[in-house]
């Protein structure tokens, strides 16, 4: 069984010491810094950015609109504001406290660890994806398993695997990067038996604040390759002005 847990941190998601083997690697390639660049791809010292989530399942499909606070690696906010019946659910991390927020009822939920691994809002993400509550680079060790060229392009495959003493979800991850522009192609999870779980796809590399990030994540389960969640990025921000006082419950009922 999977353990459940602190996880990575995104999506996301999508959310990165290491004990690094180089393999092929050149001795300018440490995967400590490589796994730092993914990490902090979508988020920045801060950021802010608005994203549709289409969800489709086998018996049905849905699509929402959210919008999505970060302050370095401790704090963020996702508000759904659409569609209109689901509008204002909220989550909020606020360093180690986990709470959603349910408009209908007018009640905040703290979230326990048990739960991080549940999906969100019904998606294939996890709310640990959502929040990306931990870094990956704290909680797991990385290699280098390939350098060089794939498909035409230079690349990295690194093999993550989780520290000794982490309560994580996965038994190892794979990720594919492109020496370019260190943005993921893919990456793979894998449960603590070996077995692919979830294939996330990161694609349509475009330019938000002035730094390239895949404007699209397409996670797919291994056991139900007909379901998919995908987010698109419609706008997204860097190194906003907001600070701590705003990843608040308050903020979290306020609806802001």
């Amino acid at each position: 069984m999977a353990r459940i847990g602190r996880t990575h941190r995104t999506t996301a998601l999508l959310t990165l010491g290491c004990v690094a083997t180089f393999g092929t690697a050149s001795a300018q390639t440490d995967p400590r810094d490589i796994l730092k660049r993914i990490d902090s791809l979508l988020r920045g010292d801060s950021s802010h950015g608005v994203a549709t989530m289409q969800v489709v399942t086998e018996h049905w499909e849905r699509e929402m609109t959210m919008e999505m606070w970060s302050l370095g690696t401790d704090y963020t906010l996702v508000r759904l504001r659409a569609p209109a019946k689901d509008a204002g659910t909220a989550t909020l991390m606020a360093e180690d406290d986990i709470w959603n927020y349910l408009p209908k009822v007018d009640r905040s939920i703290k979230i326990p660890s048990s739960m991080m691994g549940g999906a969100w809002m019904g998606s294939h993400f996890t709310n640990d994806d959502l929040v990306q509550e931990s870094q990956m680079v704290d909680v797991y060790d990385v290699e280098v398993t390939f350098e060089g060229e794939r498909d035409g392009e230079m690349v990295w495959e690194l093999t993550l695997t989780p520290k000794p003493e982490a309560a994580v979800v996965w038994g190892h991850l794979e990720f594919l990067v492109g020496q370019d522009d260190y943005v993921p192609r893919w990456a793979k999870y894998y449960d603590e038996d070996g077995e692919l779980a979830r294939t996330m796809e990161y694609s349509e590399v475009s330019e938000f604040g002035g730094r390239l990030v895949p404007a699209v994540m397409n996670m797919q389960p291994a056991d139900k390759p007909g379901e998919r969640t995908t987010i698109r990025y419609e706008e997204l921000e860097f190194d906003i002005d907001v600070d701590q006082s705003f990843f608040s419950l308050r903020t979290l009922q306020s609806g802001r």
